[in-house]
């Protein structure tokens, strides 16, 4: 019988943990890292940050920049997202919560994520007053001005990307109670930040109110979740409607919210 050798270095999970507590280190305020970096960061030795960021370059996972020698996000990461979305990621992650709160409220839930100067509703159930449609709502855009599926989410952006993506375009009116006025736009804006939440009564749609609410990750905002329903159904319980809609809004914002990396303790 052939002499076995000695398994040497981290257990294969704890190795495994290690290279993706590394890729969860890529993030929209670190988007570059260095080997000497991901080495302090988590308490490696040079060498084994190097040899990690080269398992996940070759695999496509990070790219490398010849010059800096710092490394980015790869198209593996792309691909495995897109993968993700195609097989309806988004929409069976959040469609338990959606379906609980429509269950509570009784009324049409949904949950919209940012596409250009639109939402798009990526996931919606029936509450028990009835399909809002009579086509599936997955899909549908909201554009950023008209209605409380967008103003929740344009609402917490900061004001100058707000700029950037809004002002210096046509704004569609789509009924009488569309706002275009940049000025009356910036106050309904605001009061998302002050109040938490969005309502919205025949701005998109005439015949239909929504009450939404950003879904943030972190303090960043991701989506909106919103109860939608006719006017006449939704203002006379709108106060009641809040706060089963703000939890829910958490809940969906956890849930989207990946474990942080686990990073070496600071001397």
């Amino acid at each position: 019988m052939p002499e076995q050798k000695p398994v040497t270095g981290a257990p294969p999970l704890q190795t495994a943990d290690r290279v993706l507590n590394v890729l969860l280190a890529f993030d929209r305020e670190r988007p570059e890292w260095g080997v000497t970096e991901i080495a302090e960061e988590f308490g490696l030795d040079k060498s084994v940050a190097q040899r990690l960021l080269a398992a996940l370059a070759y695999r496509g996972f990070l790219v490398s920049d010849k010059r800096s020698r710092r490394y980015r996000l790869g198209p593996a990461v792309w691909h495995l997202s897109w993968v993700w979305e195609r097989g309806g990621g988004m929409a069976s992650l959040a469609r338990p919560i959606l379906e609980a709160l429509a269950e509570t409220v009784g009324v049409n839930t949904l949950f919209a994520v940012p596409d250009g100067v639109h939402m798009r509703c990526v996931a919606a159930v029936d509450g028990a007053t009835g399909p809002l449609r009579y086509y599936v709502l997955a899909g549908e855009l909201y554009p950023a001005h008209a209605g409380a599926t967008s103003r929740a989410y344009f609402g917490m952006l900061p004001p100058g990307d707000r700029a950037v993506l809004l002002y210096g375009r046509p704004m569609a009116r789509f009924s009488e109670h569309t706002p275009t006025d940049p000025v009356r736009l910036e106050e309904r804006f605001s009061e998302v930040r002050r109040d938490g939440y969005a309502y919205s009564e025949g701005e998109y749609d005439p015949d239909s109110a929504a009450l939404a609410a950003p879904v943030l990750v972190g303090r960043r905002p991701v989506g909106t979740l919103t109860l939608a329903a006719a006017p006449e159904v939704l203002r006379p319980r709108r106060e009641q409607l809040i706060a089963p809609l703000l939890q829910g809004a958490a809940d969906l914002g956890r849930l989207l919210t990946p474990t942080r990396p686990r990073r070496a303790p600071r001397r």
